[in-house]
This record gives C-alpha cells, sequence and structure tokens, in this order.
C-alpha cells in the first residue's frame, strides 16, 4: 500500500479545496438497474433462457471472491444460473453498462440468498466467504455496483419478511423489490437508513475524530449519526455533532455519498467548521457511542497514522479524512486487513 512517509506528509498540499466532491469506491456502478423489467412476470424465465446472465450468490452477508481477499484487484465470483442448485430468494440487480472480462456488456445480473446448507453445497469451505467491509475498495465499477446492491437488497429481505403492520408472512414480487403482506395486501419497499457522517474542522485547521466505546483503544475515525425523522442534512449535521461531541458546527458542505450495506445504510459525508461565534473547545464525548476526542494536526496524524486503526479504505469515512489531509495515509488497519 503506497503512502507518504511521515517525515514528508506534512509538506503534502491539498490539491482540491475541502469543498471538492469525494472520490468513493462504494459510490461506484456499471449497473443499469433496469426497472421497468422487475415487472414482467415471466422475468425470472427470460433470464435463466439467456446464456450470459450472471449470478451474485449471498450467504449471511458475504460472497465469494476469484483469488484471494487481499489481491490488489479482488473480483466478485459470479456464477451461470445452472450453477445454482436452489435458493432462499432472488433478486434482478440489473444489466451491465460495460463488459468485463468474457461478460459482454447488457448482461443481466441476479442476487440470490442463500440458507447455510445451500452456500455449502455452492462452497463448503466457509473461509471462502467474505464479508467486503474492510476489503472491497479494489473491487472494479461492475463488481462495486453489483455488491453493494445485491447485499443491501438481500439484507433487507432478510429482516422484512413479516408484515410490520400485522406481522403476516410476506411474499416477494417485483422481481424482488417488493415485498406483499399475504393477509392485507400492504407493500413493503426496500429500506434505506440515511446518515451523515462529517468532518469537522476548527479554526487551526485541525480535525476532530472520535473514538466508540466498543473499539481498540487505538481506533479513531470522524463522527456519524442517522438522519432523524423530519430532518434536513444539514440540521442532522449540526444536531449530531453537538450531540455526541458538544461542538458547535455552521456551513455544513456536503461532499459525497455512498451505499453503506451492512444492513442498508447511505452515507453521506460534509465536511463542516466549528461556529466562530462558539469556538469552545472542550470536547464532551456522548459517554453512549463516543468515549474518546481528539483534534489532530496534519503533522500529528501523519506522525501517528501509522500506529493508529484508521477506517478501511472502502469507507467513507477514510475518504473524508485524507481528503482533508491532502493524500494517503498509513494506518495499522491495512496491516491488520
Amino acid at each position: 500500500m503506497s503512502g507518504p512517509e511521515a517525515g514528508t506528509a506534512t509538506r503534502i498540499k491539498t490539491e482540491a479545496p475541502m469543498n471538492a466532491p469525494l472520490n468513493l469506491p462504494l459510490a461506484r456502478s456499471a449497473v443499469d438497474r433496469d426497472y421497468l423489467s422487475r415487472l414482467k412476470p415471466e422475468l425470472l424465465a427470460e433470464l435463466i433462457a439467456e446464456p450470459t446472465t450472471m449470478v451474485l450468490p449471498v450467504f449471511d452477508g458475504k460472497v465469494l471472491l476469484q483469488g484471494e481477499l487481499h489481491h490488489p484487484d479482488p473480483a466478485l465470483k459470479l456464477f451461470a444460473f445452472k450453477q445454482i442448485d436452489n435458493f432462499e430468494f432472488w433478486a434482478y440487480l440489473g444489466r451491465t453498462t460495460e463488459a468485463q472480462n468474457e461478460q459482454p456488456k447488457g448482461s443481466a445480473v441476479i442476487m440470490v440468498s442463500l440458507t447455510r446448507e445451500q452456500a455449502a453445497g455452492l462452497e463448503p469451505n466457509v473461509a471462502a466467504w467474505h464479508v467486503l467491509r474492510r476489503t472491497g475498495g479494489g473491487l472494479s465499477d461492475r463488481d462495486s455496483g453489483i455488491y453493494v446492491q445485491g447485499l443491501a437488497l438481500a439484507n433487507w429481505h432478510q429482516s422484512h419478511q413479516h408484515c410490520s403492520k400485522c406481522g403476516s408472512e410476506t411474499q416477494i414480487t417485483q422481481a424482488g423489490w417488493v415485498r406483499v403482506c399475504s393477509r392485507d395486501g400492504n407493500s413493503l419497499f426496500p429500506r434505506t437508513d440515511p446518515a451523515v457522517i462529517v468532518a469537522v474542522i476548527d479554526q487551526q485547521d485541525r480535525i476532530l475524530l472520535g473514538s466508540q466505546g466498543v473499539w481498540e483503544d487505538n481506533r479513531w475515525s470522524v463522527l456519524a449519526g442517522f438522519v432523524e425523522p423530519g430532518e434536513s442534512l444539514n440540521a442532522a449535521v449540526i444536531r449530531e455533532m453537538h450531540e455526541e461531541a458538544g461542538v458547535h458546527v455552521v456551513d455544513p458542505h456536503y461532499l459525497g455519498s455512498q451505499s453503506w450495506p451492512f444492513p442498508y445504510s447511505l452515507m453521506m459525508g460534509f465536511s463542516a467548521t466549528i461556529d466562530p461565534a462558539r469556538p469552545e473547545i472542550d470536547l464532551v464525548p456522548d459517554g453512549d457511542e463516543i468515549e474518546k476526542l481528539r483534534w489532530f494536526s496534519r503533522a500529528e496524524l501523519a506522525a501517528e497514522a501509522k500506529n493508529m486503526l484508521l477506517p478501511g479504505r472502502i469507507t467513507i469515512a477514510r475518504s473524508l479524512i485524507e481528503h482533508w489531509y491532502g493524500g494517503l495515509l498509513e494506518s495499522a488497519s491495512e496491516a491488520k486487513a
């Protein structure tokens, strides 16, 4: 993993302003979701008949890879439909918008969720099934789009098998994009939980990092929180930063977003600055999630990063930190991954 040396890192200058958009690994996609086809009653039969249709198996939030987990260019292991004996449920993800390897542009993609027994029949080596929470940043545009869409849908289906109104079982329809209550016909649609994640900067151009009580002592990240009902994104940024750290921020600026399918969140990245009218720097961790808070200058972060567990490179949190810093950082996280 390349990165600046500690002795030279402080001389790195941010090439783009802090408010420039982020380049996010899980915001990429080369899949046309082809939503109109979801209404076709015979869609699955049509897709099975197409020789180029690809299947992404998902088991317990895990997928299979071609080759090793830590290969510099990991790739999803996709299957022909005839290789899948049975499955729990399926969802149509769409068609690819670019060719990759021997798969032509326009190939259909299906996600299938497997039970433990079905997964063992496909790949009995449990260690071969991977959660890409820290290691999926190297996926291609096509595989990144397939992965986040397929996993988020699989997670939603697993937790919405019963109607939220009456508790009756729900049945899958519209190619895996709707569940319908078997009792009253109530429709349930895939859920996405919006969350804000924020690079808070003070008047000395330092970044605020926090550590949760359940983390290792040397794991640090920017602060985040879910958007509450009836709340704007900007209001959520201001509220969450005060609740978690006791700081007052102004000028929330949107930088980018990406899916976080653990289980089905959308992470929206912001920068914000300490309110100059209320520049108090007495940090107050909420004591519930956040137990430690600290301001880092670029020099301090450069000197300490190799011994810190920073968020993985697949995360928007890591992108926010390195975007403020102005370059790549070497973290103990990479050695541990």
